[in-house]
C-alpha cells in the first residue's frame, strides 16, 4: 500500500475497532432485564453483582453471544470477499450463490428426516449440533461441488450466479418436502433455527465453534497473495507459478467450512456476506487483499454485532436476525448497483 492509503487504512481501521468496542458494551448493557453497568462490569472481572440472575444472564447468555456474533459475522464477510474474488462477482455471496441454502438443507435432513436421532452416536451431551455441523458441512461440500463443476464449464460469472440461484431454489424444495413428511417438533425446531440468532451458542459449545471459525479466518489470511494475484487475471496468476485450480479449491474449502459452520449454529444468515465486503472497498478504496482481509472481518463483527442489538435492544423479545440483515443489506446492494463503475472491484 502507497502512503495515502496505508493513512486510510489506519483511520478505517480505528474507527472500526471502536465501533467493535462500542457495540460489545451496547450488546453487554442492553436486553430485557436491565443490568447497571456497575454491575456488569464486576461480574466481567470475575466477581458478583450480588444478583444470580444478573451473574447468569451476562456469563451463560451475553458474553456467548456476543462472541458468537462477532466470529459469525467476520466468518460470513470473508466468506462473501473469497466468493467474490474466486468468481470474479461482485454479486457472489455464501447466500446468492447457494452455499448456504446447501448447508440449510444438509441441516434439514438431520432435523426433519432424520429427527435428529444421528446425533445419538456422539453422546447426548454433544451428539444434536455435532449432527447439525457435519450435515451443514455435507449440504454445503455439495454446493460447492456444482458450483466448482459448472465453473469450469461455464465462463461467464452471471450464468454462474445463475446457477447458484436455481440450486437455492432446488434446495428449497427439498426442504419443502422434507417439511412435509417430518413431525411437528422437528418442522418447529427447523423454523426456530430458520429465523437465525446469535444467541444458541453455549458455552459448552463455544471452543467447537470458535476453534473451526478462527481456523477458517487464519486460512483465508494465509490465501492474500493468491488472492491478489487472481484479481489480475487467471494467465497472470499462473505466469507468477500459481496453481489456480488448487488456490480456487482452497478458497471454496475455506468459505464452505466458514458457511457450515455459521449456517449450523446460527441459522442461514442473509446478506452479511454479499454487502460487508463492499464495505469494506467503499471505506478503502481499494482492492487490495492486505487490506481488505482484515478491514472485512471488523467490518463483519461490526455489522453482526449491530444487528444483534437491533434484536435485544427493544423490551418484547428478541426479533429474528433475518429480519434485521435485509434493511440494511439492501440498500447498501441497491447503492452498489447505481455506482458499480465508481468502486473499484476487481483491478
Amino acid at each position: 500500500m502507497n502512503g495515502g492509503r496505508s493513512h486510510r487504512f489506519t483511520i478505517v481501521t480505528v474507527a472500526l475497532v471502536a465501533v467493535l468496542l462500542l457495540l460489545v458494551v451496547l450488546n453487554l448493557l442492553c436486553g430485557s432485564v436491565d443490568i447497571e453497568s456497575s454491575a456488569v462490569w464486576k461480574i466481567l472481572t470475575g466477581g458478583s453483582s450480588g444478583n444470580q440472575a444478573w451473574d447468569t444472564i451476562i456469563m451463560q447468555s451475553r458474553v456467548p453471544m456476543i462472541i458468537t456474533a462477532l466470529l459469525a459475522g467476520a466468518a460470513l464477510a470473508i466468506s462473501g470477499l473469497l466468493l467474490q474474488t474466486t468468481f470474479n462477482n461482485p454479486l457472489a455471496g455464501p447466500s446468492i450463490l447457494g452455499v448456504s441454502s446447501g448447508a440449510g438443507l444438509g441441516v434439514a435432513v438431520i432435523m426433519l428426516a432424520l429427527g435428529g436421532n444421528v446425533g445419538s452416536v456422539f453422546g447426548a451431551s454433544v451428539g444434536s449440533y455435532i449432527a447439525t455441523l457435519l450435515g451443514a458441512f455435507a449440504g454445503a461440500a455439495l454446493v460447492l461441488v456444482i458450483l466448482i463443476v459448472f465453473s469450469s464449464i461455464v465462463r461467464s460469472s452471471t450464468m454462474l450466479l445463475i446457477v447458484g440461484i436455481l440450486v437455492s431454489y432446488l434446495t428449497s424444495s427439498v426442504v419443502q418436502l422434507l417439511n412435509s413428511v417430518a413431525t411437528e417438533e422437528g418442522v418447529h425446531n427447523y423454523v426456530s433455527w430458520g429465523f437465525g440468532t446469535f444467541s444458541g451458542v453455549s458455552l459448552d459449545q463455544m471452543p467447537v465453534y470458535a476453534t473451526l471459525i478462527v481456523a477458517g479466518l487464519v486460512a483465508s489470511v494465509l490465501m492474500v497473495k493468491p488472492l491478489n494475484a487472481l484479481l489480475l487475471g487467471t494467465r497472470y496468476a499462473e505466469n507468477l507459478g500459481i496453481n489456480t485450480h488448487r488456490t480456487r479449491s482452497l478458497l471454496l474449502l475455506i468459505t464452505g467450512v466458514l458457511t457450515a459452520v455459521v449456517t449450523a449454529f446460527c441459522g442461514p444468515i442473509g446478506f452479511l456476506g454479499l454487502v460487508v465486503p463492499h464495505i469494506a472497498r467503499l471505506t478503502l478504496g481499494t482492492s487490495n487483499h492486505s487490506a481488505l482481509m482484515p478491514v472485512t472481518m471488523l467490518a463483519g463483527a461490526d455489522v453482526a454485532l449491530l444487528c444483534t442489538w437491533v434484536s435485544v435492544a427493544g423490551k418484547y423479545g428478541v426479533i429474528p436476525i433475518n429480519a434485521i440483515t435485509p434493511i440494511i443489506g439492501v440498500p447498501i446492494i441497491i447503492y452498489i448497483i447505481l455506482n458499480r463503475r465508481k468502486i473499484q472491484y476487481f483491478n
